[in-house]
């Protein structure tokens, strides 16, 4: 076995290794390397069709690795840091809502959490007010039967962004590292929230959730 061969055998073995793999970052880590292993191999045997095939999966695997890498790290800064959600802004999709609009009553499913982008929201039941920048609704993917414990209405015009719980819990599952910072996160903005309630407090802490 010449050293060609030896290439190619170590992109086969590096191709079954990432398909092997359960999370996002080494999945993709590997299967870039198995793309170069395979495009040399098949430069040294003459076969465009291999080098080819290989060559189109590396800007799809590095987009993601990179997509993932950055969430990670920017979900780890927020959660040793200032309780900051703009990590958030490149998930989920932006809504507008009217002054009046209700987004959800007391007892309703919970389905998604919402960072607020403008305008002003009411939690009625609590008297509180939710600005931009502040989040509610990610607990109630935590809390007993994914019931909402108070309503939510918007009272000035604005947006917010809407993130399913179903992509959290995928973002969560696909990386063991965003899924230790997600749960340090909300676990802060819970303790959080819970002082602020303590000190009589009539608007949302930035970052906390009643939800």
């Amino acid at each position: 076995m010449n050293w060609g061969e030896a290439i190619g055998y170590l992109g086969t073995a590096l191709t079954v290794a990432s398909s092997a793999m359960g999370t996002m970052i080494p999945l993709r880590t590997v299967a870039l390397c198995a793309s170069c292993a395979v495009i040399t191999y098949g430069y040294l045997i003459g076969s465009v069709p291999v080098m080819l095939t290989e060559a189109i999966q590396i800007p799809f695997n590095a987009w993601r690795l990179y997509e993932m890498v950055r969430l990670v790290r920017e979900t780890g800064r927020a959660a040793s840091g200032d309780l900051s959600l703009d990590w958030l802004k490149s998930f989920g999709t932006s809504r507008r809502f009217r002054a009046g609009e209700v987004l959800f009553l007391k007892g309703d499913p919970a389905h998604e959490m919402y960072l607020i982008e403008s305008g002003r929201f009411r939690i009625a039941e609590h008297g509180l007010d939710v600005q931009p920048g502040q989040i509610v609704g990610e607990l109630g993917m935590l809390s007993p039967g994914n019931r909402r414990t108070g309503s939510l209405a918007c009272v000035e015009a604005g947006t917010a962004r809407c993130l399913s719980y179903s992509e959290v819990k995928q973002l969560y599952y696909q990386n063991p590292e965003f899924g230790f910072y997600f749960l340090k996160l909300t676990s802060e903005r819970l303790f959080q929230s819970a002082a602020e309630a303590t000190g009589a407090q009539h608007t949302v802490p930035a970052g906390s959730d009643v939800l």
